[in-house]
């Protein structure tokens, strides 16, 4: 089981209501908490399949990046705003834009 490994898919800030109202979900763990105690409602289709597609990515019957796909559907089900969150040093590097533009 694959509780908490950080790199198994790309961590998303979630934007929830309430007292715990910004999470980042970096691990199937903090998906799982974040699913089981801090979710606004417990009623949804998406909400529903993101919890049995965590179970999923857990036990490794499915790959972590399909889960996630499963959360964001879900975090837009219950109008929660999600953010795709990149790792510092990423993105540091960027092309020259003059380099296409006609001269």
């Amino acid at each position: 089981m694959c509780w908490n490994t950080s790199s198994a898919f790309t961590p998303v800030a979630l934007a929830l209501r309430g007292p715990a109202t910004r999470k980042i979900v970096r691990t199937l763990g903090d998906a799982a908490h974040l699913l089981i105690n801090d979710w606004p409602s417990d009623d949804g289709e998406e909400y529903v399949a993101a919890v049995k597609a965590c179970v999923d990515a857990i036990s490794g019957k499915i790959a972590p990046e399909r889960f996630r796909d499963a959360l964001l559907r879900a975090a837009d089900e219950a109008g929660i705003a999600a953010l795709t969150v990149v790792p510092q040093g990423v993105g540091e590097r960027r092309p020259d834009l003059h380099s296409t533009a006609p001269g």
